[in-house]
């Protein structure tokens, strides 16, 4: 069983930002996919950032140009980096990763875009 551990969320004020972290315990090299998603209370999970293993990203209009996805394949650890964080970005995050057919989750993490 894939675990994935996500890490970095917090309480920022606006104009503010955080990077969250995700370590995998499987090497993520073979990912063919990662990513990140949202939940805010009341809506639906949201998509935030995808990262292929062809180095291919995709954000959705909401976060781009603010946020940015990343790797590093030697610590198994995907990152997203949040710039000029908005109150409406408050929500829990979630990292995802898919091998072949198969979708793992993490447990999430609190961010809070608050003054």
């Amino acid at each position: 069983q894939v675990q994935l551990v996500e890490s970095g969320g917090g309480l920022v004020q606006p104009g503010g930002s955080l990077r969250l972290s995700c370590a995998a315990s499987r090497s993520i090299f073979s990912a063919s996919a990662m990513g990140w998603y949202r939940q805010a209370p009341g809506k639906q999970r949201e998509l935030v950032a995808t990262l292929s293993r062809g180095g291919s990203t995709n954000y959705p209009d909401s976060v781009k140009g603010r946020f940015t996805i990343s790797r590093d394949n030697a610590k198994n650890t995907v990152y997203l980096q949040m710039n000029s964080l908005k109150p409406e970005d408050t929500a829990v995050y979630y990292c995802n990763a898919r091998w072949s057919l198969d979708d793992y989750w993490g447990q999430g993490t609190q961010v809070t875009v608050s003054s």
